[in-house]
């Protein structure tokens, strides 16, 4: 009997494919705002004139604030973040993820309350916008919703846009809810504790 998976399934990645996966993540999210920076600083060594010069600092600032958002997004959704029972507000949250996902194309309409969920918890939403994310290529709305209230908090997350569409094999991996409309998708992820975990 073989243990490779049959034609059509997916299987979840090992732990070292699934560090690289995110290595790969973090270094795709960095290479743009690093690239712009680098080049920001290419024109400044070039001695260019007052407005030149200007643009040069300006796209140096915003680049190095995209960057700056984008690893301390990748930093809670992907990392260690805190000690094990660690708690996060929602708010730091909301804040990380709209620095990180809102680019012009997409938007984030967060109907969350203000308040403190276990870290994991936190990881799984954070986890579950950049999954969504993908769903809107071509750019559109990611909304928040609770389901339920308190630390039994579940999230709906509906990624409204243009052409909205699972990316391939991804329907398979996740587990939850799934919705589809014309222009619309619905994820809806709820947190399970580990059997055995306090």
């Amino acid at each position: 009997m073989s243990d490779a998976p049959s034609p059509g399934t997916t299987t979840a990645p090992d732990a070292l494919e699934l560090a690289a996966l995110l290595c790969s993540r973090v270094c795709h999210d960095l290479i743009s705002p690093v690239g712009a920076i680098v080049n920001g600083l290419e024109v400044l060594d070039d001695n260019p004139k007052p407005e030149d010069r200007e643009f040069a600092l300006d796209l140096i600032r915003k680049s190095a604030k995209t960057a700056s958002a984008r690893l301390q997004f990748c930093r809670l959704a992907f990392g260690a973040a805190g000690s094990s029972g660690a708690q996060i507000d929602l708010g730091d949250a909301q804040t990380m993820a709209r620095g990180h996902i809102e680019d012009g194309k997409c938007t984030i309409t967060w109907n969350l309350p203000r308040l403190l969920l276990p870290k994991n918890r936190v990881k799984l939403l954070l986890n579950m916008l950049v999954v969504s994310q993908h769903t809107i290529p071509r750019g559109g709305t990611l909304t928040i919703d609770p389901i339920g209230e308190g630390e039994t908090m579940s999230f709906r997350i509906t990624a409204t846009g243009h052409n909205a569409r699972l990316p391939q094999n991804i329907s398979e991996l996740l587990s939850g809810e799934r919705m589809r409309t014309r222009s619309s998708l619905i994820i809806r992820g709820c947190w399970r504790r580990p059997a055995g975990s306090p």
